[in-house]
């Protein structure tokens, strides 16, 4: 198997796409930019559900489904929105086929009296419904979840990466103060923090956007960054505060306290499919998919070792034994007994798709109470005693996740460098890696070293983000020569 992936050395981009492709994850479809989700990704993608909805839950929120298609007109009413997402737009504008000459074609009389959008976000739709739901302080917070697909129209696609259809998790919450908001939008970054680091294994950097990478109609976006193999960011989870200019556009107010009319506090935020491809690019290594075991589809793959036309059923009875006792303790397990493949071809295969703990039983093992155990992180195989199973799993799922955090924490922090030149600053972002620069706070500033190097601020990082780094510290823009408030974070990004 691990024979049809690319070294990452050799083409970084085609390795991505063979892991993908070799461990089943996601596959092209008929429409370009739509992904097809084998049950390998679709139940990646169910874990990371699972994770941040009980995440979501334990914080207030609750569930809710709104429309796929948005009348045009409401995507008019927010100025900034309609000008970010206009050109990502599917449209229908009609809602009937009729037959001609034996083939299908658009009914010219079946046109919509409204064009509908299908949706790229869903501010606008919710904000409409919110509207009609709040009138008091008392209806207030509301704190909604929905989890969807959405379509915005990508000209360049990447599985995972960049995708015209994805499949995410959109926060709308409503306020009846600013602070308020706030908190949300920053507690809600910390979950999504927390869930990367925790979950995902994957360390990264919070901060707030500048105003060019601002989601289109808020007042502030914050986000989440983490930094990929090849020196790449990639943002993983953004968190919005947008003020009042959704509740100003639907009209949204309520009585307040003192039975005065007010507009609307509002927050957003989401993470989508697109941290199944951060994870590959965090943990991934040539041999194939590598995965944290909290969100490994399976956590333990058993193969029984067994003998052509012989008595298998000692081995095939301790196997599902360890089967069923690994299953009461907890734990995500296969029992692969099919007897047209051979052990070694199964090994290959588990060890593309990521499992993070195979276990091998032979005739040998099953009299000495043994099994084999092999680590897909390392690599390393041990004898273990059958009667402390479950127990030995659990500590080597353990070390497991922790050891793949660690090792990309260390990656990360090799590959961190405080510049004080634009040359440095330039060496750095092209050879791969976050450079902590100084910047004057311009546009004009940050669009050079954009058009320059390729390269953009990926954030301004919160107080304490890199140990030993005072990125509050005031100092000198090294590109304009300016005086500067801070360090940000440049990087070349997906």
């Amino acid at each position: 198997m691990a024979e049809r992936i690319t070294p990452r050395d050799q083409d970084y981009a085609q390795w991505y796409q063979d892991v993908v492709r070799a461990a089943k994850l996601a596959e092209t479809s008929p429409v370009r930019g739509s992904m097809v989700l084998p049950p390998n990704g679709y139940e990646l993608w169910e874990n990371m559900q699972r994770g941040l909805d009980g995440m979501f839950k334990a914080t207030g929120h609750r569930n809710a489904y709104f429309p796929l298609f948005i009348p045009k007109s409401f995507l008019a009413r927010e100025a900034e929105h309609v000008e970010g997402f206009a050109k990502e737009c599917a449209v229908v504008t009609h809602y009937r086929l009729k037959e001609d000459n034996g083939d299908l074609v658009v009914d010219p009389e079946a046109e919509l009296e409204e064009p509908l959008i299908v949706r790229p976000t869903s501010e606008t739709i919710i904000w409409d419904t919110y509207a009609k739901w709040i009138q008091s302080w008392r209806d207030l917070p509301i704190l909604i979840n929905q989890w969807a697909n959405v379509v915005r129209w990508e000209m360049r696609t990447r599985l995972f990466l960049r995708t015209a259809e994805f499949l995410w998790q959109e926060g709308h919450t409503a306020h009846a103060t600013e602070q308020e908001a706030v908190d949300e939008t920053r507690q809600m970054l910390d979950v999504y923090a927390t869930f990367a680091e925790e979950w995902m294994a994957m360390p990264v950097v919070k901060g707030v956007k500048t105003a060019s990478e601002r989601f289109p109609g808020a007042v502030d976006t914050y986000c989440i960054e983490a930094l990929m193999q090849d020196g790449k960011a990639l943002q993983a989870g953004t968190s919005h505060f947008l003020g009042q200019n959704f509740a100003k556009a639907f009209e949204c107010t309520f009585q307040n306290q003192d039975n005065e009319a007010e507009y609307v506090w509002a927050t957003s935020w989401g993470v989508s499919t697109r941290l199944i491809g951060a994870l590959i690019m965090t943990h991934s290594d040539d041999q194939g998919l590598v995965l944290p075991p909290k969100l490994a589809p399976t956590q333990v793959a058993i193969v029984p070792i067994l003998k052509k036309n012989g008595d298998n059923e000692a081995v095939l009875g301790a196997a599902r034994e360890m089967r069923d006792a690994l299953l009461n303790a907890g734990f995500r397990v296969i029992l692969d007994d099919r007897d047209q493949y051979r052990p070694g071809w199964k090994f290959a295969q588990y060890e593309v798709e990521g499992v993070p703990v195979r276990l091998a039983i032979g005739p040998r093992d099953v009299e000495n109470g043994t099994v084999e155990m092999a680590r897909r992180d390392t690599g390393e195989k041990q004898s273990i005693q059958r009667d402390a199973l479950a127990g030995t799993v659990r500590e080597t799922l353990d070390a497991i996740q922790a050891g793949l955090f660690e090792a990309a924490r260390q990656r990360r922090e090799e590959n961190t460098y405080v510049v004080d030149s634009y040359d440095r600053l330039q060496e750095v972002v092209e050879a791969g890696g976050f450079a902590l620069a100084h910047w004057d706070g311009t546009a004009e500033t940050e669009a050079k070293v954009k058009e320059e190097t390729k390269a953009t601020i990926r954030c301004i990082p919160f107080p304490d983000q890199f140990p030993g780094v005072d990125t509050q510290e005031a100092g000198t823009d090294p590109v304009s020569g300016a005086p500067s408030e801070g360090r940000v974070v440049y990087a070349k990004a997906y």
